[in-house]
């Protein structure tokens, strides 16, 4: 039996995964048994309230705008209490869709104005018959590690107040393809545009979400052997 428990919510799990982001919940589940700790995950979907305090890590994927827009009425239900959650540091990785939708709000494809839940401050404009595609890179400037993944988006991005990006642009387009930022943090949120999915790849990242949720609901744990630990790839 293991030794620490975290309590996964996926929201949308059953509309958002049209790149196969559900991955990134797989790999967080062979790391953390590597770190001696067991993760329980829920779908919450529509209709379904989200409580807080249940939960010790929260994913939040993509998909096509048909299906973000569904999920963009139901999620305001869930508004302020994603948002009581992400202010008390809950950890949480949201992929493309998901991370639009944390946002003040996006634009469809289609010239539709999609609106997110303000939790952070970041917009989405879109591009007109184009998309930013390929392979991306990208460097953390405070941990100095280095991402490696895919981009397939629509979306431009533009950061906001007390955002920060996941990491600068070595290789490819990023959040916006003209000031070299990827992705967003803010508190314990992590967000990207990278599929694939993103964690399968880079371990370290993943390491770094677990350590986080471990040291919110565990914070008398001495957790220096998970904090040491040598991550094994997944391929």
């Amino acid at each position: 039996m293991a030794k620490y428990q975290l309590n996964l919510a996926h929201l949308y799990g059953d509309l958002l995964n049209t790149y196969g982001d559900i991955g990134n919940i797989l790999v967080l589940d062979y790391y953390a048994k590597q770190m001696d700790v067991a993760i329980t995950t829920e779908v919450i979907s529509l209709d379904q309230p989200f409580i807080p305090d249940n939960f010790d890590l929260v994913f939040f994927g993509g998909g096509q705008d048909y299906e973000q827009e569904i999920v963009s009425r139901d999620i305001q239900n869930k508004k302020n209490d994603l948002i009581h959650y992400i202010e008390n540091n809950g950890p949480l990785l949201a992929i493309c869709g998901g991370y639009q939708l944390l946002g003040q709000y996006y634009i469809g494809a289609n010239g539709q104005k999609i609106k997110g839940i303000h939790a952070l401050d970041h917009y989405t404009d879109t591009q007109i018959n184009n998309r930013f595609i390929g392979d991306v890179v990208i460097e953390n400037e405070e941990t100095h590690h280095t991402y490696h993944g895919f981009e397939n988006h629509n979306g431009v991005t533009h950061l906001g107040a007390n955002e920060r990006p996941l990491g600068i642009v070595k290789k490819g387009y990023g959040n916006n393809g003209e000031d070299q930022t990827e992705g967003a943090i803010y508190k314990n949120v992590y967000c990207t545009y990278f599929h694939g999915p993103i964690l399968a790849r880079n371990g370290e990242l993943a390491k770094e979400i677990l350590l986080k949720a471990l040291h919110r609901k565990y914070p008398q744990a001495d957790l220096t052997e998970q904090e040491q630990l040598v991550i094994k790839p997944t391929y």
